[in-house]
């Protein structure tokens, strides 16, 4: 059978040539487990669940185009990405929308966008490309070049304020510099120095943020308050016991005592269901997940390819690790989703691209292909 002159045996092999199927399985049964806690997160607004369903063929797409470029073509682009990444963050804060009290977005044409979301990809492109260029000639100021361009744009995601993007954009830049063999020697000298300027950097946290800070200590200090989402997010998480409440049976989520529960605190609507059993299939997914890249990062072909998929790996547990942890109370409550669980395309879409980028790494493990 032939469609279009071209026989439908060889287009299915078209359509899922480069794919990985590991990767893929996992992040579906991601994906799938999202929109059963969306679906219930948003009992009373369905026309969410539709535009995330809408979201992940868009990222799916995303991810197909991604895993057919070669990593050698993607290195051309990470120049361009990071400039333009850095000049649309400085038109944020010279132009951008302000919207409740933080200026994060940009009007371009009818529509408007977060450039903060692009340099989660464009700065870890952009740092492997630098250290693969620099493979035979190392040194101690190539760390401090990079670290440089680590730090640009950091410095303005943290201005907007952002500090939940700004702390995924930094691990994303801080994993690529680490790999490329940063000295545990200085490595323990930046933390010394870093846990050294805490005080310091205390002082430029705006109130709202030091009040975080201060409530994850002692929640019930402002419990109607600051307090608020820790305390209904650990409620939810607790009274889920061992098996759950069954899924649309979360008193929490539809009685509307968790805030954001369909974007940042989705974890909580998914632990007061499942339980402690679903979080444990939901943390042993996550592993094989990160698992997986890092082993598509240890067989890759070159130093911008294992970088740069070691990188977007741990950048999966970034996003897990930190929004688990500020839903359970042990983490400063930031803006940072839940990775292919939360409701939202723009971070939606960056995760499959990073997927793409993975399923590139593994397509092209061989400097050669036959």
């Amino acid at each position: 059978m032939e469609l279009a002159g071209i026989p439908v045996r060889r287009i299915g092999e078209r359509i899922v040539e480069g794919i990985d199927p590991t990767l893929l399985v996992l992040i579906l049964t991601l994906s799938m487990l999202g929109l059963a806690a969306l679906f219930s997160a948003s009992i009373d607004t369905p026309s969410r669940v539709t535009a995330q369903v809408i979201n992940l063929f868009v990222a799916l797409a995303a991810m197909w185009l991604v895993a057919q470029v070669p990593p050698q073509t993607m290195m051309r682009f990470a120049i361009p990405a990071y400039v333009i990444g850095v000049c649309f963050l400085i038109a944020v804060a010279l132009f951008g929308d302000v919207v409740n009290g933080a200026r994060r977005w940009l009007h371009v044409g009818v529509t408007r966008f977060q450039p903060s979301e692009m340099m989660k990809l464009a700065l870890p492109l952009m740092l492997a490309w630098y250290f693969h260029k620099h493979e035979t000639t190392l040194r101690l100021h190539n760390f401090a070049i990079a670290s440089l361009l680590l730090v640009v744009p950091l410095g303005l995601i943290a201005r907007q304020p952002d500090l939940g993007t700004a702390a995924l954009v930094g691990a994303a830049g801080f994993y690529v510099i680490f790999f490329a063999g940063l000295s545990w020697k200085v490595l323990g000298t930046l933390i010394g120095l870093g846990l050294a300027a805490l005080p310091i950097g205390w002082g430029f946290l705006h109130d709202y943020q030091r009040k975080r800070v201060l409530t994850l200590l002692d929640p019930t200090t402002d419990p109607l308050g600051a307090g608020y989402h820790i305390i209904q997010s650990t409620i939810a998480v607790g009274s889920g016991g061992l098996w759950g409440k069954g899924w649309l049976n979360g008193t929490q989520a539809h009685l509307e005592f968790i805030p954001e529960r369909h974007t940042d605190f989705i974890f909580a609507v998914f632990s007061e269901e499942f339980g402690l059993i679903g979080n444990t299939i939901l943390l042993v997914l996550y592993f094989l997940l990160i698992g997986r890249g890092l082993y598509i990062a240890a067989n890759a072909a070159t130093v911008f390819a294992r970088l740069l998929a070691g990188a977007i790996s741990l950048m999966f547990f970034t996003y897990a690790f930190v929004n688990m942890g500020m839903v359970s109370g042990i983490l400063p409550v930031v803006g940072v989703p839940l990775p292919f669980l939360s409701y939202g395309g723009t971070a939606l879409l960056t995760l499959f691209i990073g997927a793409g980028i993975l399923m590139s790494v593994h397509r092209y493990r061989k400097l050669v292909q036959t």
